[in-house]
C-alpha cells in the first residue's frame, strides 16, 4: 500500500553569499579595531544585506529549490509512516493499515523501513524495505526476501520516501500542470495539488495521477483474479489531494500526504478504492543503509 518511488535527491551545494570587497571604515572606534575584527565586521554587514535581498520564494518552483537545498545539507532524515487503503462494495470494507519509521540517506542513495501492516480483522505483518544501489528488497512476515529493481512498479509501490516528493513536484511543473499551487500559511508553506472528480480517461497522463494509476493497476489484477473486469475508460477519480509541508524559512520537509479515491463499475453499482498515506518529518538521521544481511 506504501505508494511513493525513492526518487534520488540531487545534493546541491547551500546557497553562498557572494561577499563583495570594500574599503574598512575610519576614524573613531572602527579606527581603532584590530585589521581583522573590522574585516569579520564587514563580511556579517555584508551578508546581512545579501539576505535582505534575497527575495521570498513565492512559487512552487522557488520553495522547491529551498526545499532542495535544505534536504541536501544533512546526511539523512527520519520519517514516521502511516496509511490506510480500503476497498468498498455495498458497504462490505476489505482494507488494511500501516505504520513505519522510515530512514533515508542522500549521500550515498538509500532507504530502510521498518513498519507493521494490520489488516481490517487486526491481523498484523512486519514489512521491512530497503533501497540500495537501484535494488529494493522486501520481506514480508516470516516469507523470505524479494528483491527486484527499484523501478519495477511492485516494488514502487512498496517504497514511501517523503524526500523523494521534491523531485516528484518538480516532474508536475515539468509536465506543464497548472494545477499546483503554493500556500503559505504563518511558518509553513504548502505545495497542493487538487483535482476535481473526473474520468480517469480524461486525467490519466496528467504526472501527478500517474502514483495513484499505478496503485490502481494493482488492484484491478487483483480484482480481475476474483471474476471482476473493468476498463480504465469506466473508472472515476473521485478524489485526488496531495500537499507537501514545508518550513516557509528554512525550506525543509516538514510532511507530505497523498489521498486518492476511485470508483471502480461493478453490477450497478460501484467499488470504491480508496488510500491515503504520509509520512512526518521526525529528524536528521546519520547513520548508514546497507542492504539486508544474508541477501545477495
Amino acid at each position: 500500500m506504501k505508494r511513493l518511488r525513492l526518487g534520488y535527491l540531487t545534493a546541491i551545494s547551500p546557497l553562498c553569499v557572494v561577499l563583495a570587497g570594500c574599503g574598512a571604515g575610519v576614524g573613531g572606534a572602527e579606527a581603532a579595531k584590530p585589521t581583522a575584527t573590522k574585516q569579520a565586521d564587514e563580511k556579517v554587514k555584508e551578508k546581512a544585506k545579501g539576505e535582505a535581498k534575497a527575495p521570498a520564494p513565492t512559487s512552487p518552483a522557488d520553495f522547491l529549490e529551498l526545499a532542495d537545498q535544505a534536504m541536501a545539507a544533512e546526511p539523512g532524515w527520519i520519517f514516521a509512516v502511516k496509511g490506510d487503503e480500503a476497498l468498498t462494495l455495498q458497504e462490505q470494507e476489505s482494507g488494511a493499515s500501516y505504520e513505519a519509521t522510515v530512514s533515508r540517506t542522500g549521500k550515498p542513495e538509500a532507504l530502510r523501513s521498518q513498519g507493521v501492516i494490520t489488516s481490517s480483522k487486526g491481523v498484523q505483518k512486519a514489512e521491512k524495505v530497503f533501497v540500495v544501489g537501484g535494488t529494493t528488497y522486501v520481506k514480508e512476515g516470516t516469507a523470505a526476501w524479494r528483491k527486484r529493481a527499484s523501478t519495477d512498479p511492485a516494488m514502487e509501490n512498496k517504497v514511501e520516501d517523503s524526500v523523494a516528493a521534491i523531485d516528484a513536484y518538480r516532474g508536475y511543473l515539468k509536465a506543464g500542470n497548472k494545477d499546483v499551487v503554493a500556500v503559505k500559511k504563518g511558518d509553513t508553506a504548502e505545495l497542493q495539488v487538487r483535482l476535481q472528480p473526473s474520468s480517469l480517461k480524461d486525467v490519466q497522463d496528467r504526472a501527478y495521477v500517474k502514483t495513484a494509476v499505478r496503485e490502481l493497476d494493482s488492484v484491478l489484477s487483483q480484482l480481475q483474479a476474483a471474476g471482476v473486469a473493468t476498463g480504465k475508460s469506466q473508472i472515476t477519480l473521485a478524489r485526488l489531494n496531495e500537499t507537501l509541508t514545508l518550513d516557509a524559512r528554512t525550506g525543509r520537509i516538514k510532511a507530505h500526504r497523498l489521498g486518492f479515491t476511485f470508483l471502480i463499475p461493478h453490477d450497478g453499482g460501484y467499488i470504491n478504492y480508496r488510500q491515503d498515506v504520509g509520512g512526518v518529518n521526525r529528524g536528521v538521521f546519520k547513520g548508514s543503509i546497507s542492504r539486508p544481511v544474508g541477501v545477495g
